[in-house]
């Protein structure tokens, strides 16, 4: 028989027959795809990958795709893309047919090289890739079509679809435990009978008989419910990482492989028994590891859990249900008492009270009237009501702040970094070590049997996952009671970050205070028209011009004018000009800005309006400290953590918060500008700056410290800029994140300190013969497990709190 020569493809690497073969020049290959996608990489520069896949066998491409125009649908962009601030566009899909870091690295690559693409990132462990683009240069079936020339597919991330697979991988754990657990059990029995023959005399026939029935037991339980040790070895090691799962795949085997070879010679001792324990003791302390991981991760998901898909929508005078995507802004929803809120919007009929704890972590009920807003998230108490929605679900509160939680998951802290780089050396090490071990045993009581099992021991008792599992697990629990209490990390590195702070740099107004000022005194001193003023404050939303709309509104509204010019000056004051009438209001800063000037002080905020260069009246207006705000200062100092406080208000004013709050730095009188520049000088003397604001003016301050925090009621612009927000604008909150990343950080630390010390007494007492390999599972499943459990001290404490 007259077989063909096999040819290696000069792409993908796999075998085929000659006589299907393409010759291009020098070159070989299986099919059109292959040759289309080489040339392709060599055109764009991109033959480097070669280099890197030598030794790597690639999927052909395939020509079954979908037709990639469907990617640009708008019914595709309303689910999946996401518009930016900045009018950029993001979308997350999953890219099949990545193999090794290569794979990425020629996505990476390929994508970059696109007119209009700004960002992308490829997550290795679940190949998910985050794209940023500019729709009006490259169209989303482009960047697919990229991604199909290169030899990948791409279809969008979908939570739900990864929720199923989640699900399936529990039940796969069920049924690989159940396995294990069922044999283990049969094989002590056996073993009792074993240890009892050892002590009263058994025949070798029996002996090798009861080995066979532990060997029959063993092997299901090491190559099926193993099976997942195996396949972890496997990815690892061509990814050239030593892992976890190396250990006990080598350790299990190479005791089974002694076993079965004791058991043909019918000399000497076999450990089936211990087969089986090693495999089931780690992968039921793996699976707990799966639990409380998916326990924390979704324990993040608590503001947008149990959302029903549908919503009753009013039209026409029908009641009709929609899918949450189908709403429009303006169409009017019904709630009944009980039901959640799912879209944001303002009443139109109904009262009564809402649950909003899901949002702000505030237990009492919030009792809402018509022409009051209504939030995504919240629950209706007692209320029957029709609301006109205001913004759809894909821009809606809950919306929002789910995506804050899942894009803080993805960014690491420091910490994390570090241990994941001492993991992947780790497995390494213990490796080297078992075999130093192994030959150490072997040449001294030159007994294979036992320098086997110590080496084996060494190699099943190190383990790296505690070492990987100290930062992560004790992260999401304090994400997650911080979004319990209303308080949204950004990123969970931000914690470590806030943990390490040494100075609160706060705002006043709306920060410290209420921010709801109200008129204490009114000094006229020339008659003028009030709808100057009142048109004027009411086009600003400064707490100190919403405080004069409330004043002016208490006799009779003023009627409003439309101004020909407008001009609101941060932190300062507004100007305007009416009939060649020209109008200025603000602080005094603002009228000696303008060459006015005024003897009037006082140590509440002062507002000055003045007609045609002179002033004409003067407000005086005062706020009320916010609760909790002496308790911040105070517990802070006792934690060496200095408060400063930083206003625009006028000195007098700002001193007198501070002398009722204990703060003695203060600086008033500061623009936006000016915020900024204090907050980058103590940086540079090496402080570590938590920056508090809620306005427009704070932005630039927020922004260049190392944590800012912005209040939930603030301005958008500065919740954007915010790397924390406090959605109940409560200082007690926000106490409670200086304590909630000062206790993470703890326990990371903590942590950290168990799993070094576990394997610094540990491996030392393996190495000396003290562990046997049945010992040395049960400790390392353990010491995973005291790990997550330490990690929950902290979720058990805020519970109480």
């Amino acid at each position: 028989m007259n077989l063909s020569n096999k040819v290696c493809c000069s792409h993908c690497h796999l075998e085929f027959n000659e006589e299907v073969m393409i010759v291009d020049k020098t070159n070989y290959f299986c099919c059109k795809g292959c040759q289309g996608v080489f040339h392709l990489l060599s055109d764009e520069g991109l033959d480097s990958f070669y280099d890197k896949t030598a030794n790597t066998k690639l999927s052909a491409p395939s020509t079954q795709y979908e037709n990639s125009n469907n990617f640009n649908a708008p019914a595709f962009y309303d689910k999946f893309v996401k518009i930016n601030s900045d009018g950029t566009s993001r979308v997350s899909l999953i890219i099949e047919g990545i193999h090794c870091s290569a794979c990425i690295w020629l996505n990476e690559k390929a994508l970059h090289k696109m007119d209009g693409i700004i960002e992308v990132e490829i997550n290795f462990t679940n190949n998910k890739a985050n794209i940023v683009w500019l729709d009006e240069v490259v169209k989303l079936s482009n960047i697919v079509d990229m991604i199909r020339a290169v030899g990948y597919n791409a279809y969008p991330y979908d939570a739900s679809l990864q929720e199923v697979h989640a699900n399936n991988e529990r039940k796969d754990y069920y049924l690989r435990m159940a396995v294990a657990i069922f044999a283990s059990m049969n094989i002590m029995w056996i073993a009792v009978a074993q240890y009892a023959g050892f002590f009263s005399g058994m025949t070798q026939e029996i002996k090798t008989i009861l080995n066979i029935a532990e060997g029959v037991l063993a092997t299901p339980v090491l190559f099926y419910s193993g099976w997942i040790f195996f396949r972890g070895s496997y990815y690892g090691l061509k990814n050239n990482i030593v892992n976890m799962d190396l250990l006990v795949a080598t350790g299990a085997s190479l005791t089974y492989v002694y076993s079965v070879y004791i058991t043909i010679t019918q000399y000497g001792e076999s450990y089936f028994d211990s087969v089986s324990m090693i495999i089931t003791f780690v992968l039921i302390g793996k699976f707990l590891e799966v639990i409380s991981k998916k326990n924390a991760a979704d324990s993040l998901d608590i503001i947008g859990r149990h959302l029903p898909s549908e919503v009753n929508v009013l039209k026409n005078n029908q009641i009709t249900a929609y899918a949450l995507d189908d709403v429009k802004i303006g169409d009017i929803i019904i709630v009944s008492s009980g039901e959640r809120i799912l879209l944001d919007g303002e009443i139109l009929k109904g009262e009564g009270s809402f649950n909003e704890s899901n949002l702000t972590g505030e237990s009492e009920p919030v009792y809402k009237k018509v022409g009051e807003s209504v939030i995504s998230g919240t629950v209706s108490i007692d209320a029957d009501i029709h609301f006109r929605v205001s913004r759809d679900f894909k821009h809606s509160t809950i919306s929002n702040l789910v995506s804050l939680l899942e894009n803080a998951i993805s960014k690491k802290p420091k910490i994390e970094i570090l241990a994941n780089r001492l993991s992947e050396h780790f497995s390494s090490v213990v490796l080297v070590l078992a075999i130093l071990t192994f030959f150490v045993w072997w040449f001294w009581p030159h007994s294979l049997e036992e320098s086997l099992m110590v080496g084996v021991s060494v190699i099943i008792i190190s383990c790296p996952c505690a070492l990987g599992l100290a930062t992560p697990v004790a992260t999401l629990i304090g994400l997650n009671i911080g979004a319990k209490k209303g308080i949204l990390f950004k990123e969970s590195a931000q914690l470590e970050t806030m943990a390490k702070a040494t100075t609160l740099v706060v705002d006043k107004t709306g920060t410290l205070t209420l921010g709801k000022p109200d008129v204490i005194e009114e000094i006229i001193l020339h008659d003028f028209d009030k709808r100057l003023l009142f048109s004027l404050v009411k086009a600003s939303s400064h707490p100190i011009s919403q405080g004069l709309v409330h004043f002016l509104k208490k006799d009779k509204e003023p009627e409003e004018v439309i101004f020909d010019s407008f001009n609101q000056v941060v932190a300062r004051g507004i100007s305007a000009e009416y009939n060649d009438i020209k109008i200025l209001g603000g602080n005094l800063q603002f009228m000696l800005d303008n060459g006015l000037e005024s003897d009037f002080i006082s140590e509440n905020s002062l507002f000055f309006l003045a007609i045609n260069k002179k002033i004409v009246v003067i407000y005086e207006l005062a706020d009320t400290v916010k609760e909790g705000a002496s308790s911040l200062v105070e517990n802070l100092k006792r934690e060496d953590i200095e408060t400063i406080m930083l206003t625009g208000d006028h000195e007098k004013s700002a001193h007198k918060v501070a002398r009722l709050l204990g703060i003695n730095n203060v600086h008033a009188d500061l623009s936006p500008q000016g915020k900024l520049s204090f907050v980058q000088a103590l940086q540079k003397k090496g402080k570590v700056i938590v920056m508090v604001g809620d306005g427009v003016n704070d932005i630039l301050a927020l922004g260049a410290a190392d944590i800012g925090i912005a209040m939930g009621s603030g301005s958008d612009i500065a919740i954007d800029v915010g790397d924390v927000i406090l959605l109940n604008d409560s200082l007690i909150s926000l106490l409670a994140a200086f304590k909630i990343s000062s206790t993470t950080f703890s326990l990371i630390k903590q942590n950290f300190g168990i799993s070094l010390v576990y394997n610094a007494v540990t491996i030392p007492l393996a190495m000396a013969g003290y562990i046997i390999p049945l010992i040395a599972a049960l400790s390392m499943s353990l010491s995973s497990l005291l790990v997550v459990g330490n990690s929950l001290r902290i979720k058990y404490k805020w519970s109480r709190s």
